[in-house]
């Protein structure tokens, strides 16, 4: 009997506890979907994004745990036909929006800045003059003509090293907005085309005497702030005296170039402003939830991730268009 008793009251225990460990976590369930926000947002497209959209989703996420967010690279304009064909709620476009693009509902909210930088191995010979001379507008227009070949006419020295130029392969904001900077477009550039941001990014890594261009978010370590190892970025002759002056050379981390962007010292293009794009007006209440956090609080992650927040006046604008 004493043994029978002794149980009964364990047994007991530990079925409240249980009860009282399920109906916690209802309360915590009703409480996290107390605002309604659940279901599944997909995004798809640029390269240039995908890092600061990883980040926003993450941090969206633990406040709206059920909220599920899918995202993939693939190009600005996979970003744009899969958002266009409603394959996507979002599409990640990192060029400026083209008008028959709008006509077919394209609805274009700019989110975040960054920038596209010409590259070069950090192991090419002429490195110390590739940085003293740096890249005129009219020289890297030539360039990506094949009008050069080797690194000796690009920079009018002696250098006989060969010239090795990469450009995109897939349709991309990168190559479209580089292509802006030199009054062509994406299908004018000449060179070797690589897939996607890593792609052209390793194929420099990988070719001593090759030159390309990326979104710094493929060029900078978010952590250190420095190049990535084996990059090297080619400083803009903004000004074309033939020399990079200590006004020009602002390229050392991540941050200086930034802050070259903000007071515009670097040029735009090749700085240019990133969108999230819907096909009409977004929808449903995550949706439109995300892209508030996104143009709010999500701001203040930007600088840590590698890009430029939007002014307080564009982010009241964007704001008010989701209204």
């Amino acid at each position: 009997m004493q043994m029978r008793l002794l149980f009964i009251p364990v047994f007991a225990l530990l079925v409240a506890g249980c009860s009282g460990g399920k109906q916690k976590q209802q309360a915590s369930e009703e409480v996290a979907s107390a605002d309604g926000l659940t279901g599944t947002i997909q995004l798809s497209g640029a390269f240039a994004l995908y890092p600061m959209a990883v980040k926003w989703a993450e941090e969206f996420q633990k406040l709206h745990p059920y909220v599920k967010i899918d995202i993939s690279g693939g190009g600005a304009g996979k970003g744009m036909t899969d958002a266009l064909a409603g394959v996507v709620d979002i599409g990640m476009v990192s060029r400026e929006v083209y008008p028959e693009e709008l006509e077919k509902g394209a609805f274009p909210i700019a989110v975040v800045k960054d920038a596209v930088v010409p590259t070069v191995s950090v192991q090419n010979p002429d490195l110390a003059d590739i940085r003293k001379i740096g890249l005129t507008r009219q020289k890297a227009a030539a360039l990506w003509n094949k009008e050069f070949s080797t690194w000796g006419e690009l920079l009018g020295t002696a250098s006989k090293t060969p010239i090795h130029v990469f450009t995109r392969s897939d349709a991309c904001g990168a190559a479209e907005t580089f292509a802006a900077w030199l009054g062509k477009r994406q299908e004018n550039l000449k060179a070797t085309a690589v897939f996607g941001d890593p792609g052209v990014a390793s194929a420099v890594q990988k070719d001593r005497v090759g030159i390309g261009y990326n979104n710094i978010g493929y060029v900078y370590d978010q952590h250190t702030k420095k190049p990535f190892e084996g990059l090297a970025v080619i400083p803009l002759d903004v000004n074309e005296d033939g020399t990079i002056s200590p006004e020009e050379d602002f390229y050392g981390t991540s941050d200086e170039l930034i802050a070259a962007i903000n007071d515009g010292r670097f040029p735009s293009p090749p700085a240019r402003d990133l969108y999230m794009v819907t096909k009409g007006k977004p929808q449903g209440a995550a949706l439109i939830a995300f892209l508030q956090y996104v143009l709010s609080d999500g701001q203040q992650y930007a600088g840590e991730t590698g890009y430029i927040s939007l002014s307080e006046a564009k982010l009241q604008e964007q704001i008010g268009r989701l209204q």
